[in-house]
């Protein structure tokens, strides 16, 4: 940034560069004043010489010249007795016409340039104040919520400098506004949607507890009520568990571990998250591949492919199978997840890993999260997770990671 004394120093340069020709022409002037005062001179005293010679032509050049050339004082001033000075007054009448002249000018030169300098003053001022008072409006209008600023100079001065870092600082502070305005938007919608998801759970159990308490209620009735509030209180469990996870990965609290182990012991432990949903659909799942090493973070991939996997077995027909094959190439890792279920339709697959979205198909106690946590988790161990699904043949997920 500029300072202040740089400032000066550009004011100083104009007032120079104004300078310069009113010198030459001062000077020109004055040149041409005294070449004409000169002339003067010499043609009085080359008429004088004219005259002394035709008067007295015995006189010699020599001698005209030496009376010329003395430069001795003489205190006998025989001048004075016609009322000559030979300080103040000329004896060329002319010359004397061109000293009054010469000075009226160089006067009147003189004011032209302390005139000059004054307008280049206060224009100088103007200007900085102006500056000054627009960058005050500046401050005034982000004060009362207003970015819309426009900074329409390129000029290198201190000021515009510093009306440039104000308007980077407004466009940080817009951003900042609008990104506010977005999480509260989307905090909204987030807490929504969580009260939507637990207040049917909720619900649920509340009825079952009051028939549970109904004494007309058999004992068999009552083992079956028991049973739907574990299971509901255990998918609130999954749901508030699952909110927590993207919660610290919204956050940036998590912090992944990069370790090498085989895709094997990854869908071994993924499958055995899963066993007892598979069992009681009677579904079976098939592994395939070769022994294949991948880099991320153990734990959270578990994590990605069970909830992959959860979703499968969800919409897929009891008696089913799902087929798992992995491997690699040049470009990447990956694992093949396919379920012989619903599938989707094309909207479905559009929105699949948005935060609490739920198909058309979708069963009712399916919350919407798991998918959009999946993706998560594998995106952060730089891979990439892609879908395909057919109405009535089935859902395919590929996951990719990276070498």
């Amino acid at each position: 940034m500029l300072t202040s004394n740089q400032e000066l120093k550009k004011f100083l340069a104009k007032v120079i560069i104004v300078f310069i020709p009113f010198l030459i022409i001062f000077f020109l002037v004055n040149r041409s004043e005294f070449l004409f005062y000169n002339y003067q001179n010499n043609l009085f005293i080359n008429n004088l010489i004219n005259e002394v010679t035709n008067r007295y032509p015995d006189i010699s050049k020599e001698e005209i010249i030496s009376l010329l050339d003395n430069q001795e004082e003489n205190t006998n001033n025989i001048l004075e007795e016609y009322g000559i000075d030979l300080e103040l007054d000329s004896l060329v009448l002319k010359n004397e016409e061109v000293i009054k002249t010469s000075i009226i000018i160089n006067v009147f030169l003189l004011l032209i340039f302390i005139l000059i300098l004054v307008i280049f003053y206060f224009q100088y001022l103007k200007n900085h104040n102006r500056e000054l008072s627009n960058i005050t409006n500046y401050l005034e209008s982000i004060n009362e919520g207003n970015y819309k600023l426009e900074i329409d100079t390129n000029q290198e001065d201190y000021l515009s400098t510093l009306k440039n870092e104000i308007y980077k600082i407004t466009v940080m502070l817009k951003e900042q506004a609008s990104n506010s305005k977005n999480d509260k938007l989307a905090l909204k919608t987030s807490l929504e949607d969580l009260s939507h998801q637990l207040k049917t759970p909720l619900t649920s159990i509340s009825i079952m507890l009051d028939n549970i308490s109904n004494v007309n209620i058999d004992s068999k009735t009552k083992q079956e009520f028991i049973k739907d509030i574990r299971r509901e209180v255990l998918n609130i469990s999954f749901f508030v568990n699952t909110i927590l996870k993207l919660a610290r990965f919204d956050a940036n609290t998590i912090t992944f571990s990069k370790t090498s182990f085989l895709i094997s012991k990854l869908l071994q432990e993924a499958i055995k998250n899963v066993s007892m949903l598979a069992d009681l659909k009677n579904i079976k799942i098939v592994v395939t591949g070769s022994n294949e090493y991948i880099l991320g973070d153990f734990k959270w991939q578990v994590e990605a492919i069970t909830n992959i996997l959860k979703n499968c077995i969800e919409y897929s027909n009891s008696d089913s199978l799902i087929t798992i094959n992995y491997g690699e190439n040049k470009l990447y890792s990956y694992i093949k997840i396919q379920d012989r279920g619903i599938g989707m339709d094309k909207e479905d697959l559009k929105n699949l890993f948005i935060r609490f979205y739920k198909g058309k198909n979708s069963k009712s106690d399916s919350v919407g999260i798991g998918l959009a946590l999946a993706k998560t988790i594998i995106e952060h161990d730089n891979a990439y997770i892609s879908v395909d699904s057919k109405k009535g043949e089935g859902t395919v997920f590929v996951i990719k990671y990276m070498k």
